[in-house]
């Protein structure tokens, strides 16, 4: 695979999965105290804290995700977001019937949400990204940097000589 066609299938994937928290991110950051009720009746102290908690990391992982930003900070966390909120909000093991499947369901779909975080803590997210501009920004300045820094004349490379010409011999 091309590094082009490989940086466009990382941007594609960071966007889908982004695509999957962001909507409801913002919609429970529009009405965090629902979202602190619905934690609430799960039983969970502290709903409140929760709720806001949650929603931070459900609006601004995402955009770190879109970015390439933090890519193993926000990969991780995301991965442990999606696995606690699916525990905790599609407990199938509390239902019976088509319920549960449904729950179960809803479950598993999370958790390979969490698989797909963890992927991207441990790949990157690719020169398409904030990353790896800076990456690439750092590369290119490199060598110059590089150059600057020696002093003339002693710079360690064989100087080049015309295409064609055999190098000079030493006098005997």
């Amino acid at each position: 695979m091309t590094g082009r066609t490989q940086d466009g299938l990382l941007l594609l994937s960071r966007l889908l999965l982004a695509a999957a928290l962001l909507p409801t991110g913002i919609a429970r950051a529009l009405n965090v105290s629902g979202f602190a009720l619905t934690l609430a009746s799960t039983g969970l102290p502290s709903p409140n804290a929760v709720a806001t908690a949650a929603v931070i990391v459900q609006v601004f992982g995402p955009l770190a995700l879109v970015l390439g930003v933090l890519p193993r900070l926000s990969g991780l966390a995301l991965a442990a977001f999606a696995c606690v909120m699916a525990a905790l909000l599609h407990p199938f093991w509390q239902f019976a019937g088509p319920s549960a499947v449904a729950e179960r369901t809803l479950l598993l779909a999370d958790l390979g949400l969490a698989g797909g975080f963890l992927i991207y803590a441990m790949t990157g997210p690719g020169r398409w990204s904030w990353q790896g501009w800076r990456e690439g920004a750092r590369a290119s300045a490199g060598p110059a940097r590089a150059a600057a820094a020696r002093p003339a004349g002693k710079s360690g490379a064989k100087p080049k000589r015309a295409p064609g010409r055999a190098p000079a011999r030493a006098a005997a």
